[in-house]
């Protein structure tokens, strides 16, 4: 099915065409139908206080107040954030029986303020630690592109993309420390935004790697992206005009970003290119070299190894074999970083920022493909670790750089209809989120038109 936007959506609530209390059933029985993905989509469905905040926003809105553009709108969670009373499990089970959340994640909170719909926690890669979405524990959510295969949702952000694609949330919310939202949407067909780190806060929200993790949305359109970074950040400002393609300078990263791309990957992202050139949109291949350098940087397991490490550690003592082995095998390599080895990966950083930085200060954006491969079948990557580890390398290989940068970007669909999903990312250095929302949105509309 079509995902629906939050424009169509509010105007059909504005027009009186629907309800939130509709519009909540709808979705929750999309998550409870046992012919459907929401077994595995949803870690919990929130069914009680969802009809709740349905029916009060509804009354808000017969009153004439609408406290934002997801104002009585299903929005699902990633099963990463505090809920008041809770244990944020974090797609695992390691946690049963750790302390309840005394208070809601805050972009729990402000999302409420804002008058959404909170309809369930999305499942996800145990703790997040993999681009590719599979979990064993709670099952795999199966990718809406060829259901007959059962492909990869991506992740970590998995049940987020699940979620929307299938018509049971309006828009999902995930974490990204790797491309956990790019990749998701990329390879479910949708927009996710990975905003500048700290921009959104992190306050009850269950860390992977401090200096990578960020918090974003995966929905229909960058529109519905720019909306609900608005909420989430606590920008409230309007969604940023349009750039006009014409005479924007754009970089395709040679480096690193193009390389073991699939056919179809390929095509569909020369197709874009030379679309964007046609729009009048200044299209300049450049070398990045620091890009090659992230293999060596992190070649002791990076800031993920290191940080996950130092917050696992005494669940791992207690609970270490209840982890999915693929995860906790990447995470106990922290434990052999020393203080000197970590402090070496910050200045290595901190030196690849400052270059990055000016190699492409002259740039409006990167442009390259969010993974350079469609989402491969669950079961091939399931019965081999090989494969696993293989298609988790590729997959996350693009996206990472952009985290590594404190950079933001936006991955969007730009395949042709019909065939297998392929996201075109746009990224930008830190602080830059809106004119990569704003470069988005004309960059979408030119692609819808193909």
């Amino acid at each position: 099915m079509m995902a629906s936007t939050l424009n169509e959506l509010s105007l059909a609530l504005r027009e009186g065409r629907t309800s939130a209390v509709q519009l909540t059933e709808a979705a929750l029985a999309r998550a409870r139908d046992e012919a459907g993905e929401g077994a595995r989509v949803f870690t919990k469905l929130y069914a009680e206080s969802a009809l709740a905040q349905a029916r009060a926003s509804d009354t808000l809105r017969a009153a004439g107040i609408v406290r934002s553009a997801v104002e009585g709108l299903p929005i699902s969670i990633k099963d990463l954030f505090d809920i008041e009373g809770e244990t944020t499990m974090a797609g695992s089970v390691a946690r049963e029986g750790e302390p309840a959340a005394d208070e809601n994640a805050e972009v729990v909170q402000r999302l409420i303020a804002a008058g959404a719909v909170i309809i369930g926690r999305t499942n996800m890669t145990e703790f997040a630690y993999s681009g590719l979405g599979i979990n064993p524990h709670y099952g795999t959510p199966l990718n809406p592109y060829d259901r007959k295969t059962g492909r990869i949702p991506g992740g970590s952000s998995s049940g987020a993309a699940v979620s929307v694609a299938d018509g049971m949330a309006v828009a999902g919310i995930g974490s990204d420390t790797g491309g956990s939202v790019r990749i998701p949407a990329a390879l479910c067909g949708l927009t996710g935004f990975k905003p500048s780190a700290w921009r959104v806060s992190m306050t009850g929200v269950l860390p992977l790697s401090a200096n990578l993790d960020s918090i974003g949305p995966i929905a229909a359109s960058v529109r519905c992206c720019a909306e609900l970074d608005a909420i989430l950040s606590g920008d409230g400002g309007p969604v940023p005009d349009a750039l006009p393609l014409r005479g924007l300078r754009l970089a395709v990263p040679t480096t690193l970003a193009l390389d073991a791309m699939e056919k179809h990957v390929a095509d569909t992202f020369a197709a874009t290119v030379a679309r964007l050139k046609d729009a009048g949109a200044l299209v300049d291949e450049i070398a990045i070299p620091e890009f090659a350098e992230m293999g060596s940087i992190n070649s002791k397991g990076g800031f993920t190894a290191a940080e996950a490490w130092a917050w696992h550690r005494d669940l791992i003592a207690r609970a270490g074999k209840r982890y999915d082995p693929r995860v906790v095998s990447r995470i106990m390599r922290g434990q052999d970083m020393s203080a000197a080895d970590y402090l070496d990966l910050l200045d290595a950083r901190e030196a690849w920022v400052a270059a990055v930085d000016h190699r492409i200060a002259g740039y409006d954006a990167l442009i390259m493909p969010t993974t350079p491969i469609v989402a491969p079948a669950v079961a091939d990557l399931s019965a081999s670790d090989e494969a696993y580890y293989a298609a988790n390398g590729l997959i996350l290989r693009n996206p990472t750089l952009i985290n590594f940068l404190d950079g933001c970007a936006l991955s969007l669909p730009c395949h042709a209809e019909g065939t297998a999903p392929v996201g075109l990312m746009i990224a930008g250095s830190n602080g830059a989120d809106r004119r990569i929302l704003a470069i988005g949105l004309s960059v979408e509309t030119l692609l819808a038109d193909r």
